[in-house]
């Protein structure tokens, strides 16, 4: 059988990688549970109906289907979900009757997306998303509650700082309505193409597309460049002389946002009013949040999400919602091909126990037995090969220890330093630091 090739866009990690992504799926967990957000995962396959409802991405779900199915086949018409909100709209009207409202959940798990591989973005994916839901209303202190809460759980992570750049859909649509423009929607398409043209450029097209007159296009203008890390952008936009009601309580409710992140995160996590992120799904009605990752700006957001007040509805009852995704591989894989995230070892093993001969194996595995029984994650030697051989073998693992079982008793030895002990195999742990792999982080380049 020859070689496989890989898959583009379906990857898969080594041990030692295996293990950091392992880890910060761990580290992301703990946060979320220490606020209260229980745990969900929702089935893979979602009626196609339901996945192409917003007609976005159609032409990159994967349909499920058996290679031999009739066309009245139960699977006809499932597909893949490219990302985990879709789901957990159907689970929560599914399960409506059993949940206490509001409803804390987060969902980390794969998705797949039939799009074009390249960086940060993988035809398989893991996300990790956060999100409190409501029954008929939600009150906005979760909006900042749930920022906050992520804010928290990156700033935990060995990944390098994160910008979140926050700004609020009522905000934009009540300044361009008090300037009087009538298509906002066109408008924001419009201005979110400021990363990609001139400004002149999008002035031109505010007037053609949307209908702006110059001095209107300008004020969109002077509106998208402000940018600041506290709450004056309220004062900045009040210049600009523009008076709207929803104007009003939307610089509000993103001046409590930022309040209530900043430094939630310490020197990890940087909080800004970016009035010029709008977030590119409909449904988002208020807080609208995106996520950069400082020297990785060429991957775009790694993560974002925001209000949106119509997160499900069975025709009786609306539920609104607000929640963040983070972007687990868009993030991590980056990193771990640059050699930033490595690593300390490639299995999870922090002692290997010699063994003298075949005779004395038993032995040995008695000691690995005591060991794991006092929590210290080991394995037995392979083969009684010479003690120098075995502790080569180890070094290559990563593994930290080598246990001899002597004529004296036990001796345990660092096969860094060089250092040799006795130890009981009932009592002794190493440092926490060698108890489980770690990640070790590098500069970048």
């Amino acid at each position: 059988m020859s070689k496989p090739t890989p898959l583009s866009g379906f990857p898969e990690l080594l041990p030692a990688q295996r293990a950091i992504e392992r880890s910060v799926i761990a580290s992301l967990s703990r946060t979320f549970e220490l606020h209260g957000f229980a745990n969900i995962e929702t089935r893979v396959v979602e009626p196609l109906d339901r996945l192409a409802k917003g007609g976005e991405i159609d032409k990159e779900i994967y349909v499920l289907r058996r290679l031999q199915a009739e066309d009245a086949a139960d699977d006809t018409g499932l597909g893949m979900h490219f990302d985990l909100t879709v789901p957990f709209a159907r689970y929560v009207l599914e399960n409506s009757g059993h949940l206490q409202f509001p409803f804390r959940r987060f969902q980390i798990q794969p998705a797949w997306r039939g799009e074009r591989p390249q960086e940060g973005r993988y035809r398989q994916f893991t996300q990790a998303d956060v999100d409190i839901v409501g029954q008929g209303e939600l009150g906005f202190h979760h909006d900042v509650e749930v920022m906050r809460v992520m804010v928290e759980a990156l700033a935990a992570l060995p990944i390098p700082p994160v910008s979140f750049q926050f700004n609020n859909r009522k905000l934009i649509q009540g300044f361009y309505r008090g300037l009087g423009i009538a298509d906002v929607t066109e408008a924001i398409r419009v201005i979110d193409k400021l990363d990609k043209l001139p400004a002149d450029q999008v002035a031109r097209q505010l007037i053609e597309r949307v209908g702006a007159t110059p001095e209107q296009a300008q004020r969109c203008l002077d509106l998208a460049t402000i940018r600041v890390a506290d709450t004056s952008f309220v004062e900045r936009v009040r210049a600009l002389g523009v008076e709207d009601e929803l104007l009003e309580t939307g610089l509000a409710e993103l001046a409590a946002v930022v309040e209530g992140c900043s430094g939630a995160g310490g020197e990890r996590v940087g909080v800004e009013a970016n009035l010029r992120i709008a977030r590119g799904l409909d449904y988002y009605t208020g807080t609208v949040v995106e996520i950069y990752m400082t020297g990785y700006e060429r991957l775009k957001s790694v993560g974002g999400g925001g209000r949106y007040d119509a997160l499900a509805d069975d025709g009786k009852t609306t539920y609104p919602g607000v929640g963040v995704s983070f972007g687990v591989s868009r993030t991590l894989l980056p990193l771990l091909a640059d050699g930033v995230l490595v690593g300390s070892r490639s299995v999870p093993s922090a002692v290997l126990v010699a063994v003298t001969d075949e005779e004395s194996r038993p032995a040995s595995t008695d000691v690995a037995q005591r060991l794991r029984a006092n929590g210290v994650p080991c394995e037995v030697a392979a083969s009684p090969q010479k003690f120098g051989k075995q502790i080569r073998f180890a070094e290559r693992r990563g593994i930290p220890y080598v246990w001899f079982l002597t004529d004296d008793g036990h001796e345990v030895k660092d096969i860094r330093s060089g250092e040799q002990a006795t130890a009981d195999p009932d009592t002794w742990t190493p440092p926490d630091v060698d108890l489980h792999p770690q990640i070790l982080i590098k500069e970048q380049q």
